[in-house]
């Protein structure tokens, strides 16, 4: 007997609501596993982790502010994923997002006003969006994969972020250090919660989100992304045109990844910095299929991200686990949900091989 890889019949619709979970479980169990195995405390790295920052309410804003990035990039992603769509360079969307909403703080660092924040979230969204039409014309107009195009102009806009705060953008009064001025009151974002790290840009994430399901379930434009995902030519015969799509899914996630760019360089950091890149981009991908490419989903799926950022940083110092632990969890996460996407899709059956030739009677 053989066994075969083979589609299910029916695939079950209660198993996939519990995918993600039950992909969380696993890299519970399994980082658990890795970490022990390693001479740490695996259970202890795993409570850090995943428990602790849920269970003590002064960690709450911390998990707002990391999961408010994570949100809004994986719903501007999930737009373009649902229409097979391949944005792999949020992470370049952020930074040129950052970077162009930082221009607007610097140019207006000697004016006051309540139009200077706004302006500056304009600014990100669309620089987002003019770096994300390049990979957008290029797959359109040449044919060139949006996942290579994409990715590698992430490193791009990494060299213009740290050819701008080394030069031409450099505080003259911070001591040589390569940072731009720190943002006046008027273009940081303000506190949700007084006295907490909770800032405006949170609750913009999560209404983001929750706008974006609206559109998606109840717009013509959230139809046309769904059916050309799902069913190419039945979208062509509606009039729903693919390159039309990719260039609207396109200039959506990068506005999505550049809002969220300069609300984390108005938010937490309050300049920009060549540490400024957070790899946010990448871990938005987790992100989005996490939480199933749904905007609600996502929205839930960033905070148990958000977890394990907070929950590593807090790792290093009660369990000693080294920095990149958070990372390890992260990764375990994807290749966890891929393994259970797997099976609900497939199933192992076994077959009776098929009779040899030479053992065929005539």
């Amino acid at each position: 007997m053989a066994w075969r890889i083979e589609p299910r019949a029916e695939r079950s619709r209660a198993l996939d609501l519990a995918a993600p979970a039950l992909a969380v479980a696993a890299t519970i169990v399994i980082g658990s596993l890795v970490f022990s195995a390693l001479g740490y405390d695996g259970l202890g790295a795993a409570r850090e982790i995943f428990l602790s920052p849920l269970a003590d309410p002064q960690r709450w804003p911390d998990l707002g502010v990391k999961s408010a990035p994570l949100v809004l990039i994986a719903v501007g992603l999930s737009f373009g994923f649902r229409a097979n769509v391949w944005n792999i360079g949020a992470e370049g969307q952020y930074v040129v997002g950052a970077i162009a909403g930082t221009g607007v703080a610097l140019a207006a660092y000697d004016m006051a006003g309540y139009w200077i924040l706004p302006a500056m979230l304009v600014a990100g969204a669309l620089g987002g969006a003019a770096y994300a039409a390049i990979p957008a014309l290029l797959r359109t107009r040449f044919k060139v994969s949006e996942i290579l195009s994409s990715l590698m102009l992430s490193y791009v806009a990494l060299q213009l972020l740290y050819f701008l705060v080394r030069g031409p953008w450099r505080d003259p009064q911070g001591y040589n250090f390569p940072q731009t001025r720190t943002f006046t009151d008027w273009e940081t974002l303000p506190a949700v919660v007084p006295g907490t790290v909770l800032h405006l840009g949170v609750p913009i994430a999560f209404l983001a989100a929750f706008l974006a399901w609206i559109v998606l379930r109840a717009t013509v434009l959230g139809f046309e992304v769904r059916v050309v995902g799902l069913a190419p030519a039945a979208a062509r015969y509606a009039g729903f045109e693919a390159d039309r799509t990719a260039w609207r899914t396109m200039l959506a996630g990068g506005a999505f990844a550049g809002l969220a760019g300069i609300l984390e360089a108005a938010g937490p950091f309050g300049q920009l910095t060549p540490q400024f890149p957070q790899g946010y981009g990448y871990v938005a991908i987790i992100v989005a299929f996490l939480g199933r490419l749904h905007p609600l989903g996502i929205a839930l799926a960033g905070i148990v991200m958000a977890v394990s950022y907070v929950g590593g940083e807090t790792a290093q110092t009660t369990v000693g686990l080294p920095g990149a632990a958070a990372g390890v969890f992260q990764a375990l996460m994807l290749f966890c949900l891929l393994a259970v996407d797997m099976a609900t899709r497939y199933r192992l059956r076994r077959v009776a091989p098929a009779p040899s030739a030479a053992g065929a009677r005539p």
